[in-house]
């Protein structure tokens, strides 16, 4: 792959400034509004060089469909009420006004409120699932293109004559 440099250089902003402790408290949320759709177009530059590996252009479409939303509604990727109150209790979502953050990148808004509402986080696995988060549209794209990818480089390396070739 070509330009792998690109993934860390989009990763390490949205590391510093949504994971690590001490920065996510800190950071004013205008800075945050800018640095996450910067971190989406690095990431959208390196899919776009490296398009022509397998699974690459779906992962390219879920990261343009992410930007999208994320650049349209105030630099955070939105997620309604509705959803949030499947991921939050209703005392800790009655805290939480709308426009402000909701978890670590997104953003609470009324799906009236919402830009490009169909690409904010708004799906969620089973209620059976232990694993409760809301993903997006692109976020599935995203998840497909990487899976397509990994995959093929796999099948690649188990089969010698493939090995360098484009399949």
């Amino acid at each position: 792959m070509k330009h792998l440099w690109l993934v860390f250089a989009a990763f390490l902003p949205q590391f510093v400034a949504f994971y690590l402790p001490g920065t996510r408290q800190t950071l004013p949320d205008h800075w945050l509004a800018y640095l996450l759709p910067f971190s989406q177009v690095l990431f959208l530059a390196f899919a776009w060089l490296n398009r022509r590996q397998p699974g690459m252009m779906i992962l390219l479409i879920g990261t343009a469909l992410n930007f999208t939303v994320i650049a349209a509604n105030r630099g955070f990727m939105p997620i309604s009420p509705q959803t949030a109150s499947h991921l939050v209790s209703q005392t800790i979502l009655d805290d939480i006004q709308p426009g402000d953050r909701f978890g670590t990148k997104d953003i609470l808004l009324p799906t009236e409120h919402t830009r490009f509402e169909w690409l904010a986080d708004r799906f969620l696995p089973p209620a059976w699932s232990a694993y409760q988060v809301a993903f997006s549209l692109g976020d599935v794209f995203i998840a497909i293109g990487v899976f397509w990818l990994l995959a093929r480089q796999r099948n690649r390396q188990e089969i010698p004559y493939l090995r360098g070739k484009t399949i």
